[in-house]
């Protein structure tokens, strides 16, 4: 009779296959990568890649999974930063990926967003990943309003979608045409200027 394996230990070893993935995907892209390359960079068994998922789109579906909780992570209020602080070094961090494409997953991203243009099985979880982050970046802004360090003077939806769309044109036009030509740091400058004229951040000498 097989040992039983706890969930901590399924949880762990899909994150540690889910880790090997991603640098196959950041070295060959999403088209040109194979299930045998990520069985290669992980070191394990046919049988066990399998025993987690089902396909390649399957693999990259479950590491946008996991890649999107570390974004939600820092849309949690946190009780030592104001809203504005975390949003700052959210886009800080989104900043600094765009322009480390060769050590992200922004050409892999591209070609996998596309690709489900063509194979509408991966469309469901781009539909509800967009939704699911639209909800996390509303409840965020709301929670800074109630706690009185975000004002905002748009609705929060709309800003939620404009956030999304501009970070998401900027990574994918930066996959295709490199950082020169988006000019990264300048744009990410206007999306902070845009935000802030949008969300009004209340400095903590003027809370009431």
């Amino acid at each position: 009779m097989a040992p039983k394996v706890s969930e901590e230990y399924k949880q762990q070893k899909k994150t540690e296959l889910l880790q090997a993935a991603k640098q196959v995907f950041i070295k060959k892209g999403y088209t040109n990568a194979t299930m045998q390359d990520i069985l290669d960079e992980a070191g394990v068994s046919r049988g066990a890649l399998y025993a987690y998922f089902d396909n390649l789109e399957h693999v990259y579906i479950e590491l946008l999974r996991y890649e999107d909780q570390q974004d939600i992570l820092c849309f949690t209020p946190d009780d030592e930063r104001t809203s504005w602080q975390q949003i700052i070094s959210w886009l800080d961090k989104q900043r600094m990926q765009i322009k480390q494409i060769d050590q992200s997953l922004l050409v892999a991203n591209s070609e996998f967003f596309l690709s489900v243009r063509e194979n509408k099985a991966g469309y469901p979880y781009i539909s509800d990943r967009y939704q699911r982050l639209v909800e996390v970046l509303i409840a965020f802004i709301q929670a800074g309003a109630e706690r009185g360090d975000l004002a905002p003077r748009f609705p929060r939806d709309s800003i939620a979608r404009y956030l999304i769309s501009f970070i998401d044109g900027l990574m994918l036009d930066t996959a295709h045409l490199g950082q020169d030509k988006t000019n990264v740091d300048e744009q990410c400058d206007l999306l902070l200027f845009s935000l802030k004229e949008m969300l009004r951040p209340v400095a903590a000498e003027e809370k009431p």
